[in-house]
């Protein structure tokens, strides 16, 4: 390996802050383009849920009120 312990790893002759702190945002950009879509989708999900649960009440009881 290039570097001889964690330290040397840790501060890569000075540079290890900025290339920590790339790897720490493109990190954090990968987990949020894939959270955001599937929160996205689950809050999606339910208010389809929620619609098709009103308009099937709605139904229900202009069939009920026919009678």
């Amino acid at each position: 390996m290039y570097f001889n312990n964690i330290q040397e790893l840790w501060a890569m002759a000075g540079h290890g802050p900025f290339v920590w702190a790339a790897y720490g945002i493109t990190l954090a950009t990968l987990l949020a383009l894939l959270w955001v879509p599937l929160r996205t989708r689950q809050q999606q999900s339910r208010n389809l849920r929620a619609y098709y649960r009103r308009l099937n009440a709605s139904a229900t009881s202009l069939t009920d009120g026919e009678n």
